[in-house]
């Protein structure tokens, strides 16, 4: 039997939702040269990635967009990950 924060991890890992940011699928519209609209879907442009923790001494693997990448590339993953609890955005 899976608790109730295991199950919500496999929905965040099956949805196109950045674990940090919280970026997901955005709606729009092609828009043709006779300007006829058709909906359309606009993709996060998400990577599985894999991040050392040394605070904790452990492995973690996240769905992340590439801006979330070069954030924690600029500020370290333990800042981002500690920003991301704050928001709400992250279930890890």
């Amino acid at each position: 039997m899976q608790s109730v924060s295991e199950k919500r991890q496999i929905l965040r890992a099956m949805a196109r939702v950045c674990d940090l940011t919280g970026k997901k699928v955005q709606v729009g519209n092609n828009v043709s040269h006779a300007n006829n609209k058709v909906k359309r879907k606009f993709y996060p442009n998400l990577q599985k990635k894999r991040f050392y923790i040394p605070e904790e001494d452990k492995w973690i693997t996240l769905k992340v967009s590439t801006s979330a990448i070069r954030t924690i590339n600029k500020n370290g993953i333990s800042a981002v990950l500690k920003k991301a609890r704050q928001n709400g955005n992250i279930l890890v």
